[in-house]
């Protein structure tokens, strides 16, 4: 770790990757303020999203959802003054982004929607896509703290607009996930070698880095969270409400929604998102079928 001669950071939600994040901070030589909704054991844990505001000018917050973001800023809000920029790096929907934006700007302090792709071992080794939404001369007095775990910035417009983006890609992560655990549940239950169908997708049109990423681990029935099925659903549940509001149907993310709401049922919402291949697992193991004949 460098010695911290940079200036000091708050990174509200110390999670899967808001803990990494601050990790990258300290390494690149920022005295790094936290606070999680549950305490944890961490250097320079503090007691309240207000004690962080007090101490840091500049605050990231990975929280979980638009409830959460709307509290932390509720706690800090007496605290803000115009030396504070706060960067909400949560996927959020963009009608909560505008209020805590608004609620920000009031009290005189800067704002940047600015959530990220990337998961826990892209965090982890400072390599996370921030899509940034807010003023560019904001995002330059961000950018040397953002760059602390970035492999990219990407401007993308107005504040609200960066998380309406990072919603859409999502809805096109959890459908690829979904469709992938039908075909390898397909493939399972015929009673081929899934490793086959592994195989296969290597030289295939369809194949892609998120499913070289998740195939392994659905073939090993490792579901160690990188982004947590929860999360994910969150977001769905995020974009069928932008949905319905813009006259989009979707009835893909809707069929995608409901599996991973049938596997959060069965206490699966921790692990990862490709859990939902779970259930064809299950399903093979109880009805074993013979193997698919030429």
């Amino acid at each position: 770790m460098e010695a911290e001669t940079r200036e000091p950071v708050g990174v509200i939600g110390q999670g899967i990757i808001g803990s990494r994040v601050a990790e990258c901070l300290r390494g690149a030589g920022h005295k790094v303020y936290v606070w999680n909704r549950t305490p944890k054991p961490l250097p320079d844990f503090l007691a309240s999203p207000g004690e962080v505001a007090a101490l840091a000018d500049i605050i990231q917050i990975f929280v979980g959802d638009s409830e959460a973001l709307r509290s932390v800023i509720a706690g800090m809000r007496d605290r803000l003054e115009s030396r504070h920029l706060i960067v909400a790096n949560g996927t959020f929907d963009p009608e909560t982004v505008a209020e805590v934006y608004q609620t920000v700007r009031e009290a005189g302090a800067s704002f940047l929607d600015a959530p990220f792709t990337g998961s826990r071992l892209a965090a982890e080794a400072g390599a996370l896509v921030y899509y940034v939404g807010g003023e560019a001369r904001v995002l330059e007095r961000a950018r040397p703290v953002l760059e602390a775990s970035a492999r990219t910035i990407l401007p993308m417009g107005r504040v609200g607009e960066a998380s309406l983006i990072k919603i859409a890609t999502n809805m096109i992560s959890a459908a690829t996930v979904g469709i992938l655990s039908e075909a390898y549940g397909l493939v399972l239950s015929a009673g081929i070698d899934p490793e086959r169908l592994l195989e296969a997708l290597g030289d295939n049109a369809c194949c892609s880095p998120l499913v070289k990423m998740k195939l392994p681990g659905i073939l090993e029935g490792n579901y160690e969270p990188h982004f947590s099925l929860k999360n994910m659903f969150k977001d769905a549940q995020y974009a069928l409400a932008l949905g319905k509001q813009l006259d989009v149907d979707q009835p893909v993310l809707s069929t995608t929604a409901s599996m991973m709401y049938r596997s959060i049922q069965k206490g699966r919402g921790e692990d990862d998102y490709s859990v939902v291949a779970a259930a064809y697992q299950k399903a093979a193991a109880s009805d074993p079928k013979s193997p698919a004949k030429p």
